[in-house]
């Protein structure tokens, strides 16, 4: 995609608005996007890019529970950033810093991804179709041995059924086990 503004550089940056059920996209590179940051956000000089996104690490609500006496004290060990210089910023200055800082990153991480703290990833689309087919297939065969272990037979020949259509679309794919 190129920047819309300047119709040169691939864009960098993009941004959706949504105003009364009416969605617009505009696509910018970084140099427009930066002069055309006071129409971006509105026009109002402190709402800047790295103001706005700052603003999610500077919570109080968020480190009033993992604050303590010497917060200001606390710095990476290895390249000696504080937290403070890291919500001023917004950038580590190391790989150590997300372990010296952990305690206080776990909750911004929590609240930015909806309580998750583990990346689950994305399965390959090449890869996709086989591995929903192995995760079913274990399904499947963990509720048969629950429906036998409860004497629920008949809905047991069900499952096994199941069973054997998932193991034949599975070999059909080359992902057989």
């Amino acid at each position: 995609m190129i920047c819309q503004e300047c119709q040169e550089r691939p864009a960098a940056l993009h941004f959706t608005k949504t105003v009364n059920g009416e969605k617009t996209e505009v696509y910018f590179c970084e140099k427009c996007a930066h002069e055309k940051g006071e129409y971006l956000f509105g026009g109002h000089p402190a709402l800047s890019l790295n103001n706005l996104l700052s603003g999610l690490f500077n919570s109080e609500s968020l480190f009033s529970s993992n604050t303590t006496p010497h917060a200001e004290d606390e710095h990476c060990e290895k390249c000696h950033m504080t937290f403070q210089q890291f919500l001023q910023t917004g950038k580590f200055g190391c790989t150590h810093c997300y372990t010296a800082f952990d305690s206080k990153l776990t909750p911004i991480l929590k609240r930015l991804h909806g309580g998750n703290t583990r990346h689950q990833g994305k399965i390959p689309k090449r890869m996709g179709g086989a591995l929903h087919l192995q995760k079913e297939l274990q399904l499947l065969r963990e509720q048969l041995n629950e429906m036998i272990a409860n004497e629920h037979f008949e809905r047991a020949a069900e499952v096994r059924d199941q069973i054997r259509d998932v193991e034949h679309k599975l070999s059909d794919e080359g992902g057989g086990s």
